[in-house]
C-alpha cells in the first residue's frame, strides 16, 4: 500500500506544482452554466458499460432534472481519478473505494468520503484461449495469466477468488501485472498468456474475434463486493450537501431504471455513450451484467460491505490497520435518495 500511496502523493504534488507554474489544467467546468443549474465535474475511473446506471442517468436527463450540469471526464485509473479529486480538478470521483482507504491511511486531512455505491459485484471476467465447458479455478495452476495492477480492485478480487479456492497467487501460477489497464486484451490477442482477466467490452470482443472465451465471472465467484463508489472530499460534502444530494438523487433514478427495464431498453439508452460499440454487443454486455445482479437497487454503502472490502485488502497485503467506516462512508444522501 505504501507504494500506491506514495504514487498518489507524488501525482498530487506534481499537479500542484504545474498549477503553480501559471497554467491551470482544464477541468471542463463551465462557469456559464444555465440559470439555476450547478456545474459539477465527475471524474470516472474508466468508461465502461459496467457503470450503466450512471450513463442512464446522464442520457435520460436525470442530472439536469436535479439542477446539475454534469461534465464527465475519464481518469483512466483510480490513482489519476483520486489525484483529480484531491487537487480540485474534479468535484466528485468515481472509482474503487479502496482508493479512499489508501489516502485516508496516508494521513490526508481533507480526505475523500464515499457517499454512494454503484456496483456490488466485480465487473471482470476470466477469458481462456480455448473454450472450457466445465471450468474450475484449479485449471489456472501452472498457467500464465494477464492480471491487473497490484493494489487495484480487479487484481485483489482475482487473488481473493484464488485463495478461496486454495490457490496461492504467488506460487501456483504466474500473473503478469506489467501491462497497462485496457491493453491486456490486445496482448492476449497477440499470443501472450493462457488466460486474461478482462472487463467489458474487451471480454465480448475477444469472443467475437475468436481470440478468447469467457469461462468464469469474477463477480459471481467473489460474491457481493463494494466494487465502485462515488466519493467527494470531506470539505466538499460539508460545503455543498445540496449538490451531493441532487447528484445522488439523479443516480438513484438511474438505478431505478435499470431495475425496471430490459437489457435491450437499457442498451438503447446508453448507446450514445459507446458509439464505437454496436447495439447488439451493448445489449449482450448489459444482459451479462444484469444477470449476475451487478447493480444494487439502492446506493447505500453498507458497513458489512466495507468490512468485506477491508478483508480483501488485508488478504492482499495492502492494509495493515483497519480504518473506521464512519469516517469514510456517509450514507445519509443515499438513504434520502432511496425514499
Amino acid at each position: 500500500m505504501k507504494k500506491i500511496c506514495c504514487l498518489l502523493l507524488t501525482m498530487i504534488l506534481l499537479a500542484g506544482s504545474l498549477a503553480g507554474c501559471g497554467k491551470q489544467a482544464d477541468t471542463g467546468k463551465d462557469d456559464k452554466a444555465p440559470s439555476g443549474s450547478t456545474p459539477v465535474v465527475l471524474n470516472e475511473v474508466a468508461h465502461s458499460i459496467f457503470y450503466a446506471p450512471m450513463y442512464v442517468a446522464i442520457e435520460e436527463g436525470y442530472f439536469a432534472e436535479e439542477g446539475i450540469e454534469l461534465t464527465l471526464i475519464t481518469g483512466f485509473g483510480a490513482d489519476k481519478t483520486m489525484t483529480a479529486l484531491l487537487t480540485g480538478e474534479a468535484d466528485i470521483g468515481f472509482m474503487g473505494s479502496e482508493s479512499t482507504i489508501y489516502t485516508y491511511k496516508e494521513g490526508a486531512s481533507d480526505y475523500a468520503v464515499n457517499f454512494a455505491q454503484l456496483t456490488q459485484r466485480a465487473g471482470n471476467f476470466l477469458v481462456s484461449r480455448e473454450p472450457i465447458e466445465q471450468f474450475s479455478w484449479d485449471m489456472l495452476i501452472g498457467k500464465d495469466v494477464l492480471g491487473g495492477r497490484a493494489g487495484g480492485m480487479p487484481e485483489m478480487v482475482f487473488e481473493y477468488i484464488l485463495k478461496k479456492n486454495s490457490i496461492d497467487p504467488a506460487v501456483d501460477l504466474s500473473i503478469d501485472q506489467s501491462i497497462d489497464f485496457g491493453s491486456t486484451a490486445a496482448a492476449f490477442s497477440g499470443g501472450q498468456a493462457d488466460f486474461t482477466v478482462e472487463f467489458e467490452p474487451h471480454a465480448t470482443s475477444l469472443e467475437a474475434k475468436g481470440d478468447g472465451y469467457v469461462v468464469a465471472s469474477l463477480g459471481e465467484d467473489s460474491g457481493y463486493v463494494p466494487y465502485t463508489a462515488f466519493s467527494a472530499k470531506k470539505s466538499y460534502l460539508d460545503e455543498h450537501p445540496e449538490v451531493i444530494q441532487s447528484f445522488t438523487n439523479a443516480l438513484q433514478k438511474g438505478m431505478d431504471y435499470v431495475q425496471s427495464h430490459s437489457a435491450a431498453e437499457i442498451a438503447k439508452v446508453i448507446a450514445p455513450q459507446f458509439a464505437e460499440t454496436d447495439l447488439d454487443t451493448i445489449t449482450t454486455i448489459v444482459e451479462r451484467y444484469a444477470s449476475q445482479s451487478t447493480w444494487k437497487s439502492d446506493l447505500i454503502f453498507e458497513e458489512d460491505s466495507f468490512v468485506l472490502l477491508q478483508n480483501i485488502l488485508e488478504e492482499a497485503g495492502e492494509l495493515d490497520e483497519r480504518v473506521p467506516y464512519a469516517d469514510l462512508v456517509d450514507t445519509s444522501f443515499a438513504q434520502k435518495a432511496a425514499h
